[in-house]
């Protein structure tokens, strides 16, 4: 069986690192999940002390950054706290969008429920705001493109949930928690059914971009994830059969 890595690298000075890290991966130390694999262990054997400055799902994939020394670890802590730091995600939903911008402002609280889920919350939940966009529709799925000024726990989840819709494998807030298989989507496939894997069986939700300043040069810098073997096989495969590519946008 071919291991595959945690992480490869985007960027590193002596200042900070950029990886780009695969899914199921905690991006630093968790209180509920103390046990898990986290990316900065993983990076550290390789890379020294690394400093988190912010997260992003364990369950997703792509860009993270860390601070080499505390002096970086304040200032890229203060970019992400005073919203200057810009991160998109891709995700691939279930369902055809036929909208092609949406705006959704719910304030969110984590660990809302006993499974440690993300719920709006009115009254207790911290303000958030995700802006959707619309990159390629593919038969029954659809690629879109979030932003937000802050990153709150599974904000991009519980904020397509509001809108009806699931990114694809989401297995906390989704309702087709299934992975996706070519005989489902190619029309004259002939592979032995019983022997098919899927082409993605995890979160089809990637951070594929990071604009933030440098911490010492002050310069500001765009740092982009490529999509991981198994989403960019997907990709491929739909883009072959309906001729949309969110890439391409």
């Amino acid at each position: 069986m071919k291991i595959i890595p945690d992480y490869t690298i985007l960027f590193c000075d002596d200042d900070i690192v950029v990886l780009n890290k695969k899914s199921g991966l905690l991006t630093a130390a968790d209180k509920y999940d103390a046990a898990s694999p986290r990316l900065d262990l993983s990076a550290q054997k390789k890379l020294g002390v690394l400093h988190a400055v912010h997260r992003i799902d364990s369950a997703a994939s792509g860009v993270v950054i860390y601070a080499r020394n505390k002096e970086a670890a304040s200032f890229l802590a203060k970019e992400f706290d005073e919203k200057r730091a810009k991160l998109s995600y891709h995700a691939l939903v279930n369902g055809r969008v036929m909208w092609e911008e949406e705006r959704v402002s719910l304030k969110l609280l984590a660990d809302g429920d006993d499974k440690h889920r993300t719920q709006a919350n009115s009254k207790y939940g911290k303000p958030c705001m995700t802006d959707f966009s619309v990159l390629a529709r593919t038969g029954s799925y659809t690629w879109l493109l979030a932003k937000s000024e802050v990153d709150r726990a599974h904000q991009i989840r519980v904020h397509l949930k509001s809108l009806g819709l699931s990114v694809v494998c989401d297995s906390i807030y989704g309702a087709n928690q299934k992975g996706v298989f070519l005989s489902e989507i190619k029309r004259a496939w002939n592979g032995d059914e019983e022997k098919e894997r899927p082409l993605l069986s995890r979160l089809a939700l990637h951070a594929y971009s990071l604009t933030i300043a440098h911490p010492v040069t002050r310069e500001e810098m765009t740092f982009v994830a490529p999509y991981w073997k198994d989403m960019d096989a997907l990709r491929k495969q739909l883009e072959k059969i309906y001729g949309e590519d969110p890439l391409k946008q």
